[in-house]
């Protein structure tokens, strides 16, 4: 489900706790709005967005580190895919074809990733080798040295590429929302509880509908702001591919 789809629906649960709140303070009794049972209700509400706090905190701080993480192995697989590159520029004339497949590899490697992170039935599917990256791992092992130089230049190439690999495999297990839906659903029931708090004992003025309406927008949108955060490849936060598909020049 999209973050846009579940901010609507965190909106609508927001909307109906209020106007729960609303009907309740019709229904019952004027006693039963008394002093002590308004204490009582605002103090259960304090104590349920105290809570709803810090259960939003830990949704940020776990969006945000997958966020900064898959940010930093973006730019890590980006640096490699440069170094690669100069590494078999110092093999020699020998390498081109090699650095001319790794150009095809980087664009298909980008797609990949860039398609796992899509819509949920792309995610769906197993990790699978892209053919332009096994032609370039054949090409570069089937590289034959003639002197140490050379030698050691494919040694660190392989080694490097080995290091594009393990990167792009995090990438592909980091793929899900590191939102815990559970979690987003309780805190959407502790929101909701709040405004029909906020609703029971006040009247049902324009001022206070209106302001109402205008909170339960902000903490949708503070629920899409999360959810937009823990989808890095795409949306509004997306983590752009130009960088990556960038990174090497045509020969």
């Amino acid at each position: 489900m999209s973050p846009l789809t579940l901010s609507v629906i965190a909106f609508t649960c927001i909307l109906a706790g209020t106007l729960v709140g609303m009907l309740l303070r019709n229904k019952l009794a004027e006693q039963h709005l008394g002093s002590d049972a308004k204490d009582v209700v605002r103090l259960g509400a304090g104590l349920i967005g105290t809570i709803a706090a810090l259960v939003l905190g830990l949704l940020i701080a776990s969006a945000k580190t997958s966020f900064d993480t898959q940010v930093t192995q973006i730019k890590q697989l980006t640096a490699d895919v440069i170094l690669l590159d100069q590494l078999l520029a110092q093999y020699g004339p020998e390498a081109a074809t090699v650095r001319n497949l790794l150009r095809g590899a980087v664009e298909a490697i980008a797609d990949r990733i860039w398609q796992e992170n899509s819509p949920v039935s792309a995610r769906k599917m197993p990790y699978e080798v892209t053919a332009a990256g096994e032609a370039f791992i054949m090409k570069l092992r089937q590289l034959r040295p003639q002197i140490d130089e050379q030698r050691s230049f494919k040694d660190r190439a392989i080694q490097v590429s080995e290091n594009i690999a393990h990167t792009r495999w995090l990438l592909f297990a980091q793929s899900d929302n590191p939102i815990p839906m559970p979690f987003l659903i309780v805190l959407i029931f502790w929101i909701s509880i709040i405004f029909a708090n906020f609703s029971l004992f006040a009247d049902p003025k324009p001022i206070v509908i209106g302001a109402l309406v205008v909170f339960a927008l902000s903490a949708a949108a503070a629920i899409f702001l999360v959810l937009e955060l823990g989808q890095p490849f795409s949306g509004i936060m997306q983590i752009s591919s130009i960088p990556l598909r960038s990174a090497l020049a045509p020969l």
